[in-house]
């Protein structure tokens, strides 16, 4: 489904928020886009999306130069480390929230299983691929 055309006509149209990120564009539309395994989708405007993970992210930290990203813990406990603080992890459990700042790389680990919602900026940006040393 292209991100520029609505899936319907429907003023009130149901959506799959275990499933599906949803991306809002420029002129403040929003459509659902299926999630798909693996790193993270880069798609334009801010993405929102709502996630279980039970690991660690599929990559080896990211990086958002199109603005700042909102983590919201819903359950569970998560640690975010930015590269730019050597040595320093952020511990956030349910109703806790961090902004990461743009042109800031970082990792989440997982503490124990998490939901989460973030709102992430696009499209630019960039992850590195898990290695030995960060797997």
């Amino acid at each position: 489904m292209p991100i520029n055309q609505p899936s319907s006509t429907n003023a009130v149209e149901r959506t799959d928020a275990q499933n599906c990120s949803f991306v809002i564009d420029e002129q403040l539309g929003i459509q659902a886009i299926p999630r798909v395994s693996g790193p993270p989708q880069r798609l334009p405007g801010m993405t929102l999306g709502i996630i279980d993970m039970t690991q660690n992210a599929p990559h080896g930290g990211e990086l958002h130069p199109d603005g700042d990203e909102l983590l919201y813990v819903i359950s569970g406990r998560i640690q975010v480390t930015a590269e730019i603080e050597p040595g320093i992890a952020h511990e956030f459990g349910p109703g806790d929230s961090c902004v990461v700042r743009k042109n800031h790389w970082h990792q989440v680990d997982i503490l124990e299983p998490s939901k989460l919602l973030h709102v992430t900026p696009g499209p630019n940006g960039d992850h590195r691929p898990l290695t030995a040393a960060n797997s």
